[in-house]
């Protein structure tokens, strides 16, 4: 981790601080985070590569677009990175409706619907881990708009990688019913949705070490399944 002083400034105030003091003292962890995500990222691309073929060749054949969709997120300390995710929209869906994806969404394609459904749309990520701007557990990683809403405290989840899953993913992995029927869900999102969003996340940087972190884990698998 940085030292305390070379922290962005805006994350230099005393709502990260408590965080902050938690995650230095479990440096060790954090280091076997790192080793593990390497690990588990490069044997699980290698299982995954020939599904992620497959599953190119449906979206390229279900519409028209790029296999990929990437975004601008943001990870550790701030910094901006682009997610790798397999399209699951029509192309320039952003440029159609808003940022969040609502119950029913009619942007969603044929594919895209039992991607999201399972998951699958998120294999790509495994890329983002092996560079490092992602791990397997943390905080789902915001767009820029959501991030630079963040209050003083809800920093904290930036000082470590955006994770593929985390507690909020868990809890609110039917999310986009929460923002059905909602005439603005952007606002909805950010004022109601995000602040619940933020609890577990935070919960998780207090409970952090790396055999929680296999906990969370399977958590997701089992909420996947069901």
């Amino acid at each position: 981790m940085k030292k305390w002083e070379k922290l962005p400034e805006r994350f230099q105030n005393a709502d990260v601080r408590p965080y902050y003091d938690i995650l230095k003292k479990r440096t060790v962890s954090l280091v076997i985070k790192r080793i593990f995500d390497i690990l588990l990222g490069l044997i699980l691309t290698i299982i995954a590569l020939p599904f992620m073929i497959i599953i190119a060749v449906w979206i390229k054949c279900d519409s028209k677009g790029n296999i990929f969709f990437l975004q601008r997120r943001v990870t550790t300390y701030g910094r901006v990175f682009h997610i790798i995710k397999f399209r699951t929209m029509v192309s320039n869906a952003e440029k159609l409706g808003t940022q969040v994806t609502v119950q029913n969404d009619i942007r969603v394609t044929r594919a895209g619907k039992f991607l999201r459904k399972c998951r699958l749309d998120e294999l790509p990520q495994l890329f983002n881990v092996l560079k490092g701007d992602m791990t397997f557990v943390g905080t789902r990683p915001e767009v820029e708009r959501y991030v630079d809403r963040y209050t003083n405290e809800m920093l904290a989840t930036l000082l470590m990688p955006a994770g593929i899953t985390s507690l909020a993913s868990i809890r609110f992995k039917d999310e986009e019913k929460l923002l059905d029927g909602a005439e603005n869900p952007d606002d909805v999102y950010v004022n109601d949705v995000l602040p619940q969003k933020m609890k577990y996340n935070l919960e998780y940087i207090g409970k952090f070490n790396f055999f929680y972190d296999i906990k969370v884990m399977w958590m997701t698998f089992f909420a996947v399944l069901k």
